[in-house]
């Protein structure tokens, strides 16, 4: 029986996570590190160096590869090439997202497109590609497991929004698409599953922070009392990379102070 602390390792892993230089995913990555594993990050340049830094000053490696996640030809060109590198993939953390503001009736084409690449096309093709390679892996890992894949889903994914009808579009299908392929992958040793943040004080939600009348208003509905910081995450991305969840799949965690239960 293996105790909590190997429960909770990931030693001796490899993670691959999008959307790390900043926010929830940079907090995610270093959590992902002080547990033990290496981390492979996916951005569009080298030339942000910060979570590198952090998670090799934890004595873990970090490797940065350039892909543009608004570019299918170039997401789709990102796992091959890591694969021809050596690495074994046993984490996948797919983080990376923007965010579009405008009333649903005068709502662009070009950023609805934008939206639905970089916040779910991009999602399914690394989680179909990561999950490809993980299949072919031995069930070596603790618990006779393969891999682990964590999408960042939203409240979006149950609630509508205002004036973002694109993000709250591609979050919900982040949702299903979790669901859809955890029912193909969980027997075969990959969970997957995702985590849907409340409202936290990070970059994304500047807009909303900066409308004094709206940001007191989520405030108040929020039973914790406080929006959310990039930290509140580093235990649910930890339990949902390693062995302590081994049992979950297809399950949405929501990091969100209470708010759904409102």
């Amino acid at each position: 029986m293996a105790s909590v602390q190997q429960l909770f390792s990931l030693e001796g892993q490899t993670a691959l996570v999008t959307g790390g230089t900043r926010g929830i995913g940079q907090a995610m990555a270093i959590a992902l590190a002080e547990a033990g594993a290496d981390i492979l990050l996916v951005q569009r340049d080298t030339s942000n160096q910060t979570t590198k830094q952090a998670i090799e000053s934890l004595g873990r490696k970090a490797t940065i590869y350039t892909a543009d996640l608004s570019s299918n030809p170039s997401v789709s060109a990102l796992v091959p090439a890591i694969l021809k590198d050596g690495h074994r993939i046993h984490i996948l953390l797919n983080c990376g997202g923007i965010q579009r503001r405008h009333p649903a009736d005068q709502f662009p084409d070009d950023d609805w497109q934008a939206v639905l690449q970089v916040n779910l096309t991009s999602v399914f093709t690394l989680c179909r590609d990561v999950g490809a390679h993980m299949l072919t892996q031995p069930a070596d890992l603790p618990l006779s497991r393969r891999g682990s894949i964590i999408n960042i889903a939203s409240l979006l994914t149950f609630q509508g929004g205002i004036t973002v009808p694109a993000y709250a579009a591609s979050k919900g299908g982040v949702g299903q698409l979790t669901k859809a392929l955890s029912n193909e992958w969980a027997g075969r040793g990959v969970g997957v599953n995702a985590i849907a943040p409340g409202y936290i004080a990070t970059d994304m939600n500047s807009a909303l922070l900066a409308d004094e009348k709206r940001a007191e208003g989520i405030l108040a509905r929020i039973p914790a009392g406080r929006w959310g910081a990039p930290e509140d995450f580093k235990g649910a991305v930890v339990f949902l990379a390693s062995a302590a969840s081994a049992y979950v799949s297809g399950e949405l965690l929501t990091v969100d102070g209470g708010w759904m239960g409102r």
